[in-house]
This record gives C-alpha cells, sequence and structure tokens, in this order.
C-alpha cells in the first residue's frame, strides 16, 4: 500500500516557504513522499462552483519554479549520517478558491501543512481565512506554522529539549488527537506534555446574582481530574513505550494553559470537535480556535478518526 504524502501549501509567501520547512521535515521524519501545492485563485464570481477547474500545470508557475529552486539550494538537500535523504517530491499546481481547494486536499493527505498567514491576508489578522477553513474542514490533521518571533503569554520555562504538546478534556478525551501527538512525540524524540486543565473555582447560583460556594476542595476536583488523565493516558503509553508522557493538572483556562506551554515548543496539537446530531457542520472549538491564534509553536489541529494507531509508525 503506498504511503500518503505530507502536502506543503505554497504561494510564493514567506510563510508559506517556512511551512515547506516543516512538511518537509516531517516527511522526512515519516518516510512519506512530499507534495508541494500551489492554488492559484481564479476570480470567484467567474466560477463560483468550481473547486478545481483545468488540469494541473506544474511546469508553468512561478510560485513553484522559485519552490523547485529553493529547495534544490537548502543546505541539507544531501545525505549525511544523521540526517535521511530528501523525500521524494511532486508538484501540483491546481486552481480554485483556496478555502476550498485546500480541504478537499487533505482527504489524499497524512498531513496538510501551511503558514499562518498567506498572501492575501490582512498585516493585522493572526491567522488567515485559508487557514482557519483547512483546519476546521481536512479529512487530515492540518499544522499551522506561525511566523517566528511569536510570544506566548504566561510562558514558563519548560526545562530542555524538544516537547510536543497536547491538550486533554477528561470530560471527553479526543483518542486521534493523542495518539497524533504520541506519535509525534516519538518521531522527533520528544517529551510529551499533557494539559489537563479543570473548571476552578467551581461556582453554582441559587438566585439571580448569589454565588453558592463549592462543596468540594480544589484538592480533590484535581486529585480526580488527574486519576482520569492518567487513566486516558496508559493505552497510549503502552503502544508508545520510548514517548515520556507528562500529566499537567492546572485549574482555568485550558487555551491559555496551552498557548503558555507553546513557547518553546516543537508542536501543540489540539483537537477538532466532533459532528454533534444538531451541528453536523464541521466546527471547531474555541479552545482550538484560540490556540491557532495565539501560539508561538506550530499547532496540529486533529480531526476525530483522522489517525489510526496501526497508520502510522510506534515506538
Amino acid at each position: 500500500m503506498s504511503t500518503l504524502p505530507v502536502i506543503a501549501a505554497v504561494d510564493g509567501s514567506d510563510d508559506s516557504l517556512r511551512a515547506l520547512d516543516w512538511a518537509l521535515d516531517a516527511a522526512r521524519r515519516r518516510g512519506a513522499p512530499l507534495r508541494v501545492v500551489h492554488v492559484r485563485q481564479y476570480a470567484v464570481w467567474a466560477q463560483p462552483d468550481v473547486l478545481v477547474a483545468g488540469a494541473p500545470d506544474a511546469d508553468d508557475d512561478p510560485v513553484l519554479d522559485r519552490v523547485r529552486t529553493y529547495l534544490e539550494e537548502r543546505p541539507d538537500r544531501t545525505d549525511g549520517p544523521d540526517r535521511p535523504g530528501p523525500p521524494r517530491t511532486e508538484y501540483l499546481g491546481v486552481e480554485g478558491a483556496p478555502g476550498a481547494v485546500l480541504p478537499e486536499l487533505g482527504s489524499g493527505a497524512q498531513l496538510l501543512v501551511l503558514g499562518s498567514r498567506g498572501r492575501g491576508g490582512f498585516a493585522s489578522l493572526l491567522l488567515g481565512s485559508n487557514g482557519m477553513a483547512a483546519a476546521r474542514d481536512a479529512e487530515c490533521p492540518v499544522v499551522v506554522v506561525p511566523r517566528p518571533g511569536r510570544q506566548a503569554d504566561g510562558a514558563a520555562p519548560a526545562g530542555p529539549g524538544p516537547r510536543v504538546v497536547v491538550g486533554l478534556h477528561v470530560d471527553s478525551p479526543d483518542d486521534a488527537a493523542l495518539d497524533f501527538a504520541y506519535t509525534e512525540a516519538g518521531l522527533r524524540g520528544a517529551r510529551l506534555r499533557v494539559i489537563a486543565a479543570y473548571q476552578w473555582p467551581l461556582q453554582g447560583w441559587a438566585t439571580p446574582g448569589e454565588v453558592i460556594p463549592p462543596k468540594v476542595d480544589q484538592d480533590a476536583v484535581e486529585n480526580e481530574t488527574r486519576a482520569l488523565a492518567e487513566g486516558f493516558l496508559a493505552p497510549h503509553s503502552a503502544r508508545h513505550r520510548g514517548v515520556v508522557a507528562e500529566p499537567h493538572v492546572l485549574p482555568g483556562d485550558a487555551a491559555g494553559h496551552l498557548v503558555a506551554a507553546s513557547q518553546g515548543a516543537d508542536l501543540v496539537v489540539v483537537g477538532r470537535h466532533r459532528r454533534r446530531l444538531l451541528a453536523p457542520a464541521r466546527m471547531m472549538g474555541s479552545v482550538t480556535q484560540a490556540v491557532l491564534l495565539h501560539a508561538a509553536s506550530p499547532v496540529a489541529v486533529v480531526p476525530p478518526g483522522a489517525v489510526e494507531p496501526q497508520d502510522l509508525p510506534e515506538d
């Protein structure tokens, strides 16, 4: 069975070249081919119902020409004792609306990688609309690579060595996001920092405006959250024995803790909302959106059921 490619979406911007670097490294680690895709946007009002128009033409595309030159001139192009050679690389030029085409391409990829904002983005936006659409709609995990120098609020020293961060909601654990995070940590030889946040202080109301103090103490809530987190992590740790998982049980806002932990991390992994009976459209939760907008590291958004443990290498 052929290995699905890692797709890097490029548009000629520096942001997309940073995403290309990340995708190249990811393809090497996975032993997967790299597919470089440029979506040439047409006038939407001229072809409103077309996702991909015309045959791919990668030989007459200045953006892909620049990417070829960029990859050929990389100093690490050749094999070395500690680095495999470059992955098999193919180039694809398509026409359409990027916000629609990129998620469709994800159905034939194991990973879709793009920059936080392309050429069409407003300077004030931390994440462009194409990145948000891909993270929300693609069938494969989507990695968004931010611009360098972004600082995360509340960041604290996290120790030396590579680190992958993942969020764990103990009330509704996301096995796809956890498995992706464990696999990524194994591929990188990284520690896995698991953020399990719990609501505190707990509040109740008897009458409008009257707050009832909680009947449980914080230690009890924290201990229960930790026990649940360790239970959910146990089967993943058994499958990925080379990965050291460090649960961090913290009170308050999960998004804030994940953003703070992103400083200096190799990757932050978050899940995407499952479809619900009364809300069948794909959607992202507020925590995922906040992490995409504010994290200092690359962010992987994993759709439910996107990663099967047997499909990716184990440690």
